[in-house]
């Protein structure tokens, strides 16, 4: 059966999918951090990234290495993210299934609220 993904694992992983953001195309956990909150337009805690992608990483949607830091970093290491053949899977199978259950809804929703 396929993996539904919720919508903040789907933007983690599309925020390391992006072959280029406005962020550059560095995929190291800061920059997954901003792309999110850029994307979902609201203030996101890097806590709840970094945990995602450790899920997500377990579940083997994506992998990472840690890479040796430069001098603008003080030498520190830092963990980089790929997505895997899964994820990309994840995230099609994921859209399509939305695109199912939205299919023949008109939008924007108009009524009362």
């Amino acid at each position: 059966m396929a993996e539904i993904l919720g919508t903040f694992e789907q933007a983690v992983l599309l925020a390391i999918a992006r072959p280029k953001t406005p962020l550059g195309k560095q995929r190291y956990g800061r920059a997954v951090l901003k792309e999110v909150q850029h994307r979902l337009n609201r203030e996101v805690t890097a806590g709840a990234v970094y945990a995602t992608l450790d899920r997500l990483e377990k579940k083997g949607l994506i992998s990472s290495e840690v890479r040796e830091g430069d001098e603008q970093r003080g030498g520190l290491p830092r963990r980089y993210f790929s997505i895997e053949p899964d994820g990309i899977r994840a995230l099609n199978e994921t859209k399509a299934a939305v695109d199912r259950v939205w299919s023949g809804v008109p939008w924007p929703l108009k009524g009362a609220v």
